[in-house]
Formats: structure tokens, sequence, C-alpha cells
């Protein structure tokens, strides 16, 4: 009797915009169902990709068969594929890189690499070996692969240093490589992150190591933190190792700790709050979707409400998800929620390593987490009878993600919600002009929360103009004297103050005085920042480092000098004109993952900081009662960038770090400094109006036919060679030309930075009225690029970009 054959297209994550068919092996055919990950070859490699369909006949191409199936169900269900489909539309992006995105389980698994002889390989590995004695690392590695193919760590183990060599023998052909995926044992997790607990008593006699470990386990009941044992038992992590695998002991990851945030007991809800709080849970009672603009000042209690709604949503037998914006708020948003809703919280975030993405992923998959916390990529967590999505600080642009699917969190979980007939609430101090003009439109319900709670007042602000700074004191000074006088009061009177300066480093960058010339990075056209702890120049695109120059590098010259101030500066400064205060400094430099952050933070709450220097991570979310003081040392950062957002963004962040002041009951001052004074962002940031702003920056927007009037689109054309990336930009230049209908295209021209990652960019911008309009025009440039051969990642579409740079 013949068996029915089956055929199934996988997405793959791969920069195609196209599904790849594969041959059902008998064995998954009733096995395999859309939604669930599966291991195919692809090339010489091995990929994990998500079926989209199954059917049954013959492939209607010849197909590879399906290695393995890595799901017994779908990891992603119906409603999130859905989901997904939606994002690969809207934001012009491969189906398959957008649904990798959607499922952090790459932990799981782990890539190996192997290499073997080619035929010619072996031609050549013959000629070679006779009468070679075989020192050359080429002929080591030509008698090693002779036997059989071998993985790259093991060559590299009996051939030091012979990365070079490896490649060269693959350019030459005699090498191939192929890419394998295997499990990834939970068990050689670091000792750190794993907690073991005593299972039973041994039969068979256990080595020393062993058996002191499971008396141990047995005399002190519980879970305890295998690294903790480490200092107490010799040989404790292999023991409690090879415990697990007898089914000994239990071996598993420990859940993330929160260390940044007290806990704080629910208090009343004050009138505000109450009424905004009785919307929205209407709202949730109707159990249809609806989107709420909560615009609450600095201060205000959104985090009480948003507690008070999930609790609303839990006993509506429903479950919430709380996006917030940056890696760093997330310890300090699930602490609150660690304390009010115990185990029933699960956290999402980049900074936990894959293994511990997986297991908080699977938690939630399986319903045991009813409140979700996550960042950005959150908002796909697999969230059951989904009720509520909150997204905090909705304005920031740490939603915004900057590299394929180029999605935006917060209008992802608006679309997410509908489809789910659950209630949406986006919070912010400073919201985004798009979400106050839907308000404004009806699509949205606007809620405000004008005041502080407790009736705590808002700090006062003060503003420094550097310029006339400098006439009356002579001195290129970073602080001004009023903010010296002020840090020094509050020292005096035992407060804490925080300084913000949104520019990493020590010194912007490097010059020399006899030829002018600055040293610029290998890769992009942009100049290297001096960090002095690490004594090296640095790109903070793409990371490529070099030392410290002792003359030019152009004339020889020995008079090198530093220009421009960044936040080490800031601290090295602050240390040497407040001698014996303690100081802090947080940025990308200081936080190295998430532990580092929660260190950092947990450190000035408990006052062993008196001062926190700063980049815009510290300028949010975060509620420190005993600061009394903020300085914005440069509050004109940003405003003169080739963007039509500068203004905004510059608002955003000046009010959001304004308001970390005066949170507790002595009132806040902030001192503001600018050179910049008139500018309508300093002036209504200083004056905490968002609404005279708001008009001001949206009859701007309005002229200029920008957002949220107009659909954008960003369009860059990049290629290793300069030549090419012109010629590129060129083509699709003459394809718009005349411009669509309804369509308004600006460019070809060289992007703000014109090198990036050793590629030439051109930009062009493309603005319409209509959505729709918009993105028929960039399906047909997808579909240009794909008839003419483009190469795959030589065109990068950016839907309703924030930065243009």
């Amino acid at each position: 009797m013949d068996v029915q054959p089956y055929f199934c297209d996988v997405s793959l994550p791969v920069p195609m915009d196209q599904a790849f068919t594969y041959a059902l092996p008998l064995s998954l055919h009733h096995r395999a169902q859309p939604g669930c990950r599966v291991v195919v070859p692809f090339g010489a490699r091995k990929l994990t990709g998500v079926i989209l369909t199954v059917e049954a006949g013959r492939p209607p191409v010849p197909a590879k068969d399906i290695l393995r199936l890595l799901d017994e169900e779908p990891v992603l269900d119906p409603e999130l594929m859905s989901l997904g489909r939606w994002i690969a539309n809207y934001y012009c992006a491969p189906l398959g890189e957008v649904l990798r995105s959607m499922t952090p389980l790459g932990g799981e698994t782990r890539k190996t690499r192997n290499y073997g002889l080619t035929s010619a390989g072996r031609d050549a590995a013959r000629q070679l070996l006779l009468g070679t004695p075989g020192e050359e690392p080429a002929v080591q590695i030509l008698r090693l692969l002779e036997a059989r193919p071998l993985s790259a760590g093991y060559l590299l183990k009996k051939v030091p240093k012979s990365e070079n060599v490896i490649r060269n023998l693959i350019r030459r052909g005699f090498l191939e490589v192929e890419e394998d995926l295997a499990d990834r044992d939970p068990l050689r997790s670091p000792a750190s992150r794993l907690q073991v607990e005593f299972g039973r008593r041994a039969e068979e006699k256990l080595p020393k190591a062993e058996r002191e470990l499971l008396s141990y386990l047995e005399l002190h009941p519980g879970a305890h933190n295998l690294g903790e044992l480490e200092p107490l038992l010799r040989n404790a992590s292999p023991a409690a190792r090879a415990l697990a695998r007898r089914g000994l002991v239990s071996l598993k990851l420990e859940t993330p700790s929160v260390l940044s945030a007290p806990a704080r007991p629910p208090h009343a809800l004050n009138k505000q709050q109450q009424e905004a709080f009785a919307a929205m849970a209407a709202g949730l009672a109707r159990g249809q979707f609806e989107t709420f603009l909560l615009h609450g000042v600095t201060g205000s209690g959104k985090t009480e409400v948003y507690l008070r709604l999930i609790e609303e949503t839990l006993r509506l037998g429903r479950c919430a998800l709380l996006l917030v914006p940056e890696i760093g708020l997330t310890p300090a948003v699930a602490g609150q929620f660690f304390h009010r809703f115990g185990d029933q919280v699960a956290i999402l975030h980049s900074a936990f390593s894959n293994l511990e993405r997986a297991e908080q992923w699977r938690r939630i998959r399986k319903g045991e987490a009813g409140v979700v916390v996550g960042t950005r990529s959150g908002v796909f967590a697999p969230v059951q009878r989904l009720g509520l999505i909150v997204v905090d600080e909705e304005h920031d642009h740490s939603y915004k993600q900057e590299e394929t699917p180029r999605y935006n969190g917060r209008d992802v979980a608006v679309v997410r919600a509908r489809a789910a007939n659950a209630v949406v609430v986006l919070g912010s101090a400073t919201p985004s002009l798009e979400s106050r003009f839907n308000a404004e439109k009806g699509k949205y319900t606007l809620l405000e929360m004008p005041e502080r709670i407790e009736q705590r007042p808002m700090p006062q602000v003060d503003i420094v103009d550097m310029r006339q700074e400098f006439l009356e004191t002579r001195k290129h000074g970073t602080f001004s004297r009023a903010l010296t006088a002020a840090v020094k009061d509050r020292l005096e009177r035992g407060e804490q103050a925080m300084l913000l300066l949104n520019r990493r480093g020590f010194s912007s960058y490097v010059s020399c005085r006899a030829c002018g010339e600055s040293i610029h990075c290998a890769n992009c056209a942009v100049t290297l920042t001096y960090h002095r702890r690490d004594k090296r120049l640095l790109c903070h695109y793409c990371g490529y480092a070099e030392k410290v120059p002792d003359v030019c590098p152009k004339c020889e010259s020995e008079h090198i000098f530093f220009l421009g101030t960044g936040s080490e500066k800031l601290e090295d400064e602050l240390q040497r004109d407040f001698a014996g205060s303690r100081v802090a400094r947080m940025d990308r430099d200081t936080v190295g993952g998430r532990r580092d952050y929660e260190e950092i933070l947990h450190g000035f709450r408990e006052k062993r900081y008196d001062l926190l220097v700063g980049t815009q991570m510290i300028a949010k979310g975060h509620d420190i009662p005993n600061v009394t003081l903020v300085g914005l040392v440069n509050a004109d950062i940003g405003l003169g960038m080739p963007d039509f957002r500068a203004a905004e963004r510059t608002f955003q962040l000046l009010t959001q770090a304004a308001g970390r002041a005066g949170r507790g009951e002595i009132p806040g001052q902030v001192i503001l400094q600018t050179i910049n004074p008139d500018h309508y962002a300093v002036r209504f940031a200083a004056a905490q109006d968002y609404s005279r702003f708001y008009q001001k920056e949206l009859e701007f927007r309005r002229l200029m036919r920008y957002p949220p009037y107009a659909a954008l689109a960003s369009l860059v054309v990049r290629h290793p060679s300069q030549e090419d990336a012109l010629r590129l930009s060129a083509e699709l230049g003459s394809f718009l030309e005349p411009p669509p209908e309804g369509v308004k295209v600006m460019g070809p021209a060289e992007a703000p930075v014109p090198r990036l990652k050793q590629e030439f960019r051109y930009q062009m911008l493309l603005k319409s009225l209509s959505r729709k309009a918009l993105n028929e025009t960039l399906q047909r440039i997808r579909q240009m690029a794909l008839e003419r051969r483009w190469p795959a990642t030589s065109l990068v579409i950016d839907v309703d970009p924030l930065s243009l740079s």
C-alpha cells in the first residue's frame, strides 16, 4: 500500500522574502503542524525554521527532507502567526526573520561547525603527505581531516592559531564546512545560574565529592544556588551535574533575581488616579479592544494604576503584559510586580542568557505566569487569554528595533490587542506626537493625571545660559556656578543628586593642533571617542578600537589634544571638584548587563553613593526619594541633529530627567544648562508644559508634512563598494521617476553617516498621506530589487523611522 506523501513550506531566518519547500518524512506526517519549528538543510548549513503550511501530495519542486521536528506542539499559535505576517507586510521584512525574533528559543540549541576534505582536498592531502614531515599547519590540518570530518574546536585545539590557515584552505577549495544544530545541555549552564535540590538517596557507590554534596543537600532541604555551594564543598559543580544525570538531584535554572526595587504596600488612589483607573477598568469589563492614552506627569503614580489594572485583569480570569522601554527599567518595575504578584510574574528581556529567556518563555507558554514584564520583544510573549497590554513610557525610542525586522513594539502591541479583544494602555509623561494626535482624533481615549501623588510639588527648574556664564567668568567650565553651588548644598545636607550628559566617553574626539587632523574610524565615517579608563579610542557605531596615538598619524606632530566632554569626564570632574563625595556612573561602558545595572542603582538607592552621573539611562523610570537635585549639563545635545524629531526627543529627555527630582518629602530642583535658552523645546521642558510644546511642534509637522500628518519611510542603499552603492541608488532613483501617485520622493543623497561598518550608504525618504499608497510603493521596490538580483542586504527599508541617521 502506497503511503500518501506530504510536504510543507518553511519560513527560514534568511534575508530572502520567500518560503522554502521541504518533504516531510513518514515519521513526521501526523506530528508536524503550522507554527512548529523544524531543522532543515540549507546549503551546507542546517537552519531552524517555522512551518507555514503542511499539504498532502508530492512537492511541486524537488525537495529535501526535513531533518528534525523541534516542537510537538506549535510554539506560535494562529494569532501570533497572523501577527508575524502583519509585521512582515507592514514593515517590509522577510517573514523568516520576523518569526525568528518572535521565538527566543535559540538558547535551547547550539550551532556546531565541522570541517571535511573536498575531492580536491583529498588529492592535495595525498600529494602533500607523501614524504612531508607534517610540521606546517596546513599539512597538520589535512592529515587530521584525512580520516574523517572534525569540529572547529577540535582542529583549533590540535593546531593552535590556525584560523587564517583554515580560511585559506576553504578559499582554495580544499575544505568544506558543514553547520549543524545540536540540543544545548542545560546542565552546562554556569553554576551561579543553577539551583540544585536533593532528589533521592543513592543505591550505588558514589565518588567522594558526589557523596558529600548529596549528604549536604539531604541535611539542608530546599533549593540551593550551586555557585554559592562551590566555596563550601570541593568540586560541587561537577558533582551536582553528575548527580543530576543519575537522577539523584534536580538541577534547574534559577529564576532571575530582582535587587533594585524595595517593596511598596498598595496605597489608596487619589482622585485623578481613581478616575483614570475606573475608566480603564470599565474597558476591561467590556471585554473589547480599546486603547487608552494615560498622560500623567512624572511622579503622578502611573505604576500603581498599572498594578490595580493588572489585579482587575487577573480577577476577570485573563492575563496581562507590561512592556517597558529600557533593559534597565525592567528590574525596577519588575520588583514592584514580584512583590505584588509573586510567582505569577515572568520576565523577558535581552539581558538574560539565552537559556534564561527560553525558560521564562516556556513558563508563559504553559500558562504558569499570568503577568509578563518585558522589553520590546516581550510583545511577542505567548500569553494565554490576553486581556491587558500596558506600554509604559510609550514615547521611548527603544521600542523601535534598529535592525530587521524594524518594528515598533508600541504599535505592534496595539495591533496584537486588537486581535485579542484586549485593552491596551499607553502611558507616558511626554506622549509621542503620534499617540497624542490619535487621541485628539478619537482613535485613543485620553486620560490625564496632571498632578503628583500626595500633592507633592513639581520640581523648580532654573535655566542657566552658558553663553552668559562664559562672559561673566571667562571660563569654559563644565559646571556653572549655580550647579556647583547646588551640588555642594545637597552634599552638605546629606541629599543626593543626579547629573545627566547624554554622551559617552571621556572626550568626543581627538585632534591635532598642528594640522587639524581628526582620528576617524576605519569602518565608519565618524570620529573616534576617547575612553580614558580603557586607554583607547572607540567607535560607538561598530565597536572598532585603537590605541591613543603618541603623534599625529598625518603630520607626526606631538601636539595631540582632546575635545568635548562625555559622561566619563563628567565623573572625573565631579570627583575632583567635590573631593570626598561618592560618585557612581551609569552608561553603556559601566553597565555590561542586567546585574551591573541593578547593583549600581541599588547602591544609589541605599545611599552608598551621593552623586549619580550618566547618559539617558538615568533619566527614566527611577523613583529615588532622596534625590532632590537633577543637573542637565548640556541640554542642547541632540537639537542640532538633521532629524525632524530632534526637538521632540530633546523635550522628552529634559522633561523625563527633570522628573527624577523631588519624588520624596523634600521638594526638588532642576538646573538646566544650555546655549539655546530660547529654543521652544528647552523653554517648554523647563516649564514642564507638554500642551504648549505639542501645539508648537504639531504646527511645524503640519507645515512640513511630517508624521503624524503623513506616513514616512526611509530607504537606505548600502554596499561595501562606493561605486556599487552609487549605481544601486541611481537605479532606485530611476525606478521612482516619475514619483508614484500620492507619494513624495526625496533623494537619493548621501546618508547622514555616509559610511557605516565598511558599507557606503545613500538614503531616500518617501512621504505619503496614504499608508496604502506608501506600502504598495515599498512592495514594488522590494520586487524590483528581487528581479534585478540586488544583494539581499543592500536595501534597508525602515517604515515609520524614529531616526534618520
